[in-house]
């Protein structure tokens, strides 16, 4: 998968799961009918995060992305639907693209080495993705909720 449609399938993703957490919120809040929907949606929203800010990260080393973005692109995910127009402006200012960079280029230091080699190897590439979400995940339910 493209660095583009990847960074716009999680990024769409991310919103999609914001509006099931808030319609579950407003059965437990508003209706006072079920808590199903914050517990099963909660989760589900949290996993889609960690997974956006993943990617985001990813594509701030292989794209060579200047900080101030890889911080507005991990503050857009805090915001409910922030994330789609976040990712229209990536796209708009070139910061997405059509090939990883690192696949042709070769890294310098620690982080780009990992990132090329996530990214020449997509099906390790994936799996590794899925288990730092699993394991970011696992720690976050050992922190507890946001207060």
């Amino acid at each position: 998968m493209n660095p583009r449609t990847l960074y716009r399938t999680v990024a769409v993703a991310e919103a999609v799961t914001w509006a099931l957490l808030l319609t579950g919120m407003f059965l437990k809040y508003v209706t006072a009918t079920t808590e199903l929907g914050v517990q099963v949606f909660g989760m589900v929203h949290g996993v889609v995060f960690i997974a956006y800010c993943l990617v985001t990260v990813l594509l701030f080393v292989d794209h060579k992305w200047p900080v101030s973005r890889l911080v507005l692109g991990l503050a857009a995910a805090v915001p409910p639907f922030a994330t789609v127009p976040f990712e229209r402006y990536a796209e708009r200012a070139g910061l997405l693209g059509d090939s990883w960079r690192l696949r042709s280029e070769a890294p310098h230091g620690l982080l780009e080495r990992l990132t090329g080699w996530l990214v020449r190897r997509p099906a390790q590439g994936a799996l590794v993705g899925l288990v730092a979400v699993a394991g970011l995940t696992g720690v976050a339910l050992v922190v507890g909720p946001p207060a």
